[in-house]
């Protein structure tokens, strides 16, 4: 772990240490080249000069000083088109990467284990196309967990990233407070263990459909060149940041503390608290943490059995419960085994300035709507929740008053945002937009078998069985 760490890290140092400039680039640039080894990999990194100009750049497409434009970004009806254009000796730095914290590409890890690190991919600067313009050395690196590990490890290229088009401003200032069309940053996940290509965005329309803030999401062709041309790398999901947009867009400010929790005391389990689980993605410097104490304490409080008015007073007085309860309507119904309750990951906390209390957001969807691993998805009742490890969920539903909210929501979510009839329509809408990307993935560069069409066509119908078993469920929950 250690040496993994070393390298990356001066990969990192490499990175900052020399000069940048655009690679591959259509814009004006005279360049000259400089060159060094890393010394763990025997990769050369070659890094041009910061000489060019911006000249597809307009207020509209690539300045902070204009909203978001959903409409042109997050388009159900199309599959857009983004292209990587980036140079040879990037590209393998970021091979080089992947290889030093996963092996060889295509080879298991010993005993199929995955890799316990905390550190991220490398950025290297690249640029993208869109629509015939061009962004100009924007920050991409592969990103995810296991399913980046997974992925690369069984030799599959099409690789989950992670886009910021102002990460290289200190390096490139034609470049500073660069957006695309309003948006800052992006993940383009790559539907890993998704044969239908729907779920990250058919569960974001559902959260969205019934009030809840969530990401933004489109569907993406994209294409990369590294030397040899463009190559077609798969159909991605485009995901809206939390940490971006999302926060600045669905409440009425900004400022307040937005935290990503990850393992260890994120399932908020009594006497457990530990910062460090808790990430801030926003107020970075700022060393407090008072308001996930604040949750713990009121969540763990004696009042709940004692004084149950005055438990759930102090509780909501920190914590939005009502969208947490809504949360748990919608997360039940669709099914989505990695996600809290099983795993402690993929949500976000953000404190409202306008009430003070933190709100759940639900991020990372690939998998859901489906039974799942593990043991499978919560049940509706939650009786196959371990109590003592999911406690914001045993003891918020163990009470009465919020049970009965829960039960409600249960019944509206499957009425109107997870309809059965909605579900399907949606998915046969979907699916027809995106099946022709989907069929005509590469071989290693798709998680589809030889077969693609008829993958793609049952895994579309596998979905509306789902969507039909999840009706019934709810039927005999509200019995």
């Amino acid at each position: 772990m250690k040496t993994a760490s070393m390298k990356l890290f001066l990969l990192l140092f490499v990175s900052i240490s020399l000069t940048f400039s655009g690679c591959g680039s259509s814009s004006d640039a005279s360049s000259t080249e400089s060159n060094t080894t890393d010394t763990d990999t025997n990769t050369t990194l070659t890094y041009t000069d910061t000489d060019f100009e911006a000249t597809d750049w307009t207020d509209e497409t690539h300045s902070k000083n204009v909203d978001p434009n959903f409409e042109e970004v997050f388009d159900d009806t199309q599959v857009k088109r983004l292209d990587f254009v980036v140079s040879s000796e990037r590209w393998q730095s970021m091979l080089d990467d992947m290889t030093q914290t996963y092996g060889t590409f295509g080879q298991s890890s010993r005993n199929n284990t995955l890799v316990d690190t905390d550190e991220d991919p490398i950025f290297v600067p690249a640029d993208v196309y869109y629509e015939g313009k061009e962004w100009y050395r924007v920050g991409i690196r592969f990103k995810g967990n296991s399913s980046l590990q997974t992925s690369w490890q069984s030799g599959i290229l099409k690789l989950a990233f992670k886009l910021d088009f102002d990460e290289f401003e200190d390096t490139y200032p034609q470049i500073k407070n660069q957006r695309f069309y309003g948006f800052k940053k992006f993940s383009l996940k790559n539907n890993y263990d998704d044969s239908a290509f729907v779920r990250e965005k058919v569960a974001a329309d559902v959260f969205k459909n019934a009030g809840m803030v969530v990401s933004n999401t489109g569907f993406y062709e994209l294409y990369v060149d590294h030397g040899n041309g463009a190559e077609y790398f798969g159909l991605y999901t485009l995901v809206e940041e939390v940490d971006g947009t999302v926060v600045e867009t669905q409440f009425s400010s900004d400022e307040g503390n937005l935290y990503k929790p990850e393992d260890g005391s994120a399932n908020f389990a009594e006497g457990t608290f530990n910062k460090d689980d808790f990430t801030k993605k926003t107020n970075e410097d700022d060393e407090d943490w008072s308001d996930i104490e604040a949750l713990f304490s009121a969540l763990h409080a004696t009042t709940r059995t004692t004084d149950a008015q005055t438990w759930r007073s102090n509780l909501e007085a920190v914590f939005d419960v009502d969208v947490f309860l809504k949360y748990l309507a919608v997360n039940g119904i669709i099914q989505n085994w990695d996600t809290y309750g099983l795993m402690a990951h993929n949500y976000y906390l953000y404190n409202n300035p306008e009430n003070g209390k933190l709100t759940w957001i639900p991020w990372d969807n690939n998998e859901a709507l489906q039974e799942g691993k593990l043991g499978g998805a919560l049940k509706l009742d939650f009786s196959n929740l371990s109590n003592n490890s999911w406690p914001l969920i045993a003891k918020i539903y163990a009470d009465d008053v919020y049970k009965a909210q829960y039960d409600a929501y249960v019944k509206e979510v499957s009425e109107d945002a997870f309809n059965v009839d909605t579900i399907k329509a949606t998915y046969d809408t979907y699916s027809s937009l995106i099946e022709s990307y989907a069929i005509t993935e590469r071989s290693g560069y798709s998680f589809l078998g030889n077969n693609k069409s008829s993958e793609f066509s049952q895994a579309i119908s596998t979905l509306k069985t789902h969507a039909t078993s999840r009706e019934s469920a709810v039927e005999s929950y509200l019995e």
